[in-house]
């Protein structure tokens, strides 16, 4: 199967990466943010036109501190979410049949029950310190239903 991960110098992209390389059946395709704009709809797009991935796993983001959340939330939000769109559309478009969206336990309310489960999410207030974050992965959830 080959694969696509994007995301793959992150810590957890990086894991998966390892993970799936020591299994040895799959083809892991991989491009850095110097060869592959996640934000750029049209690269995207022609990536996977090109490389014809059956499955893509994405853990790319924009991440930082509570810091950077607080002094550029929309910075946050919309690369998030351009990064998102364009990875499940440019998949689906491709046909792409198994996609799997990382998502994060900051998408769930402050005060939810613990341990939290799926339907937690959306019942209650974000953590305000990382609300850029958590809404921009909110809206992948989103858009993979």
């Amino acid at each position: 199967m080959r694969i696509h991960v994007a995301g793959h110098r992150g810590m957890v992209g990086s894991a998966i990466v390892r993970r799936l390389e020591a299994d040895g059946t799959h083809e892991v395709i991989c491009r850095p943010r110097a060869e592959l704009d996640l934000t750029d709809q049209a690269a995207v797009r022609a990536f996977y036109r090109d490389e014809r991935p059956d499955a893509v796993i994405l853990a790319a983001a924009k991440v930082g501190g509570i810091h950077a959340n607080n002094t550029y939330p929309a910075d946050f939000i919309y690369q998030n979410m351009m990064i998102e769109a364009n990875l499940i559309e440019g998949a689906f478009r491709a046909g792409v049949e198994r996609l799997v969206f990382l998502g994060s336990s900051c998408i769930y309310p402050r005060e939810a029950p613990q341990p939290i489960t799926e339907e937690a999410l959306l019942t209650g207030p974000l953590e305000p310190t990382n609300e850029p974050y958590a809404v921009a992965k909110i809206a992948g959830i989103k858009l993979c239903e």
